[in-house]
């Protein structure tokens, strides 16, 4: 290629040393995985894995039918568990099955396509609908997810092997072993709405030839300047690919990329089935056009012919067999005339899409296997695992990070994988390779105090609150904006709860309740502002949960409980923070992971109050220097104040 500079043998071998590396940490996941996979779901009875919902069971079958590419589906419900939990999501890969005895093929695997309470529509790895479908004793299961493995093992594959062409000269590029290039081509019409960063960020994507990145930490607008590039790249190029990790964020660039008035085609199961989303999905598409029913009469054909075809006759002679070879020739044609049909459909709705949106795993589907792109976007690049990052990347030209390193991490179960590096993103170390990376430094969320601290241990002081956010606080004689609730002394010692192992501090809410009841008492007449109560610990969360239901005081105030992890990306006027921690030893556990605390106090608007045990935490550095900013910045404060009749 011209311009670009030699690589040395040794260089060259760096590089697939660490992509090797990189392949064994994958490996060790897998198996770290699949062993937690099997000791939490897969020996348990059914009941067991119903009651802890890794089951439903039974359900009923509420629709049924084909779906494009040769696969059957069917929508099931389960009667009066609305509020019963459960861990299934869209994408997740299930096992479809009867308990009905004497069938002979009872089980069918499948992937979700979406949830909705207690509605879940299932694919299934087939192009028939099982016969047992109206027997009852139905039920599905969580299964093993191996093609996101296996998926991510066959990109790595592919970017180790590549010898020439583009896919190399990007692995040298985001290696760190070759510079990028940008066009020095004019400079772009700064959008009116975004800020100067903002614009920059747009411009060096568009300039960029190989890469670019784009670091965009809490409130920093990196959606919208997200949104805003695509918006301009669709209009240089055919068909933007824009892809994140998970479903969630998929669907959310989805709807805003179709606000700008994109031609927007979602591939792929979805995590929310709102009409904002599901209107955009493939299978809508499809099922819209006047060919559709056409497509579906033959598919159904076809599947009738098979079903005839497989039919046991006693009396078995050569008349029946070339009946039955009669039927399955009749099948086979009619499946190809119905997959010739809608292939043409589905090459026609993706040519005249602007942008394709899939998840990282997601970008594998099938349906763009000969499909290559002049720009692929990885939004959320911080929570990719890098070898799910490069799936798309094989299928580009030129890439688009954006992200925050410093916020949560992609979640890695193997404790050898994690040492080794394997919750090290390719974002990460993009920003260690490139000397230009854009940092969005406007942020619109907080008000001062509360950004400060995060700012300063994250950012380098390189971030400022926009004037309208600035100095903004709650409409009542509150305390400051940042508030630290000090339990030291008080002899709220943290518990274990014996069979998840999560631990739970009951005191310390009580202490969070008795500040809650006083922001309520100040705002009198007025309503109450919307507010979180968030915890790094699930069994906080659920003893948090539990007492707010049984508090008359509480009812009917807009209040949110949720874990740190399952509250990212999200915002509230008030934020509490129970950080549970509260031992003689100064054992703080995963509070130790600073990126999820970095989550934890930039989600407040307004007001932010964080309780805890100063003489356990503070002997960690970051907590004791949160400790001095509080002092400094913010109201420090005991848990004795809050103390009925203390």
């Amino acid at each position: 290629m011209p311009g670009r500079g030699h690589i040395d043998h040794e260089q060259m071998s760096k590089v697939l040393e660490e992509l090797q590396t990189l392949a064994e940490l994958l490996q060790l996941e897998k198996e770290a995985d699949l062993e937690q996979f099997k000791e939490r779901i897969q020996r348990l009875p059914l009941s067991e894995r119903q009651k802890n919902g890794y089951a439903w069971y039974p359900v009923q079958v509420v629709k049924s039918g084909y779906t494009y590419g040769e696969r059957a589906f069917v929508t099931i419900e389960r009667d009066g568990a609305e509020d019963q939990p459960h861990q299934f999501r869209a994408g997740k890969v299930v096992n479809f099955f009867t308990n009905q005895p004497a069938v002979k093929y009872p089980e069918k695997s499948g992937v979700v396509n979406f949830v909705k309470k207690n509605r879940m529509q299932i694919i299934l790895n087939s192009k028939d609908l099982p016969d047992w479908l109206g027997l009852g004793q139905i039920g599905v299961d969580l299964l093993f997810d191996e093609r996101t493995y296996q998926e991510m093992e066959k990109a790595l594959r592919k970017v180790q092997e590549a010898k020439k062409g583009r896919l190399a000269e990007l692995r040298a590029i985001l290696m760190g072993i070759q510079p990028p290039r940008y066009s020095a081509s004019g400079q772009a019409v700064p959008h009116p709405y975004l800020n100067e960063a903002q614009n920059e960020a747009v411009q060096h994507i568009l300039a960029a030839q190989d890469v670019a990145v784009v670091h965009g930490p809490p409130g920093t607008g990196k959606t919208t300047t997200v949104v805003e590039a695509v918006r301009r790249l669709a209009e240089q190029e055919a068909t933007v690919l824009v892809t994140a990790p998970s479903n969630t964020a998929v669907d959310l660039l989805t709807e805003r990329l179709a606000e700008q008035g994109l031609e927007v085609t979602r591939i792929g199961n979805i995590s929310r089935v709102e009409e904002s989303v599901i209107r955009h999905t493939l299978d809508m598409k499809l099922a819209g056009h006047p060919e559709s029913k056409n497509i579906k009469k033959v598919k159904i054909q076809a599947a009738e012919a098979r079903r005839n075809a497989r039919k046991y006759k006693r009396r078995f002679g050569p008349e029946e067999r070339m009946e039955r070879n009669r039927l399955y020739q009749e099948a086979r044609e009619l499946s190809a005339w119905a997959r010739q049909l809608e292939d043409r459909l589905i090459d026609q709705i993706l040519d005249g899409s602007n942008v394709i949106t899939a998840t990282l795993v997601g970008c594998a589907h099938e349906l763009l296997d000969r499909r290559t792109f002049r720009t692929v976007v990885i939004d959320e690049a911080a929570q990719a695992l890098e070898p799910a990052a490069w799936i798309p990347i094989l299928k580009a030209s030129r890439v688009v990070f954006a992200g925050d390193p410093f916020q949560l991490p992609p979640t890695v179960k193997s404790r050898k994988a994690e040492r080794g590096g394997l919750s090290v993103t390719l974002i990460e170390k993009l920003l260690q390779r490139l000397d230009q990376v854009q940092l969005l430094n406007v942020q619109y969320r907080m008000n001062e105090p509360i950004m400060g601290f995060s700012n300063q241990q994250f950012y380098g002081n390189a971030l400022r609150a926009a004037e309208s956010v600035r100095h903004h606080q709650l409409p009542v004689p509150a305390p400051r904006p940042l508030v630290f609730i000090d339990t030291a002394g008080c002899g709220f010692e943290e518990k274990v709860h014996e069979k998840y192992k999560s631990r739970y501090n009951p005191e310390e809410y009580l202490i969070l309740r008795e500040h809650l009841y006083q922001l309520r008492d100040a705002f009198g007449e007025s309503p109450l502002p919307e507010v979180a109560l968030i915890s790094p610990y699930r069994e906080q969360v659920v003893h948090m949960e539990q007492m707010i239901e049984e508090d008359e005081q509480l009812s009917g105030l807009p209040l949110v409980v949720n874990t740190i992890d399952g509250f990212q990306g999200q915002e509230r006027e008030v934020v509490y923070i129970s950080l549970v921690r509260s031992n003689d030893k100064g054992e703080i556990g995963f509070l130790k992971d600073y990126r999820r605390m970095n989550v934890a106090m930039t989600r407040a608007r307004k007001q932010l109050i964080v309780i805890g045990d100063s003489a356990t935490v503070g002997q960690d550095k970051f907590y004791d220097d949160f400790l001095q900013y509080v002092e400094q910045n913010g109201s420090y404060q005991t848990a004795w104040e809050y103390m009925r009749g203390g």
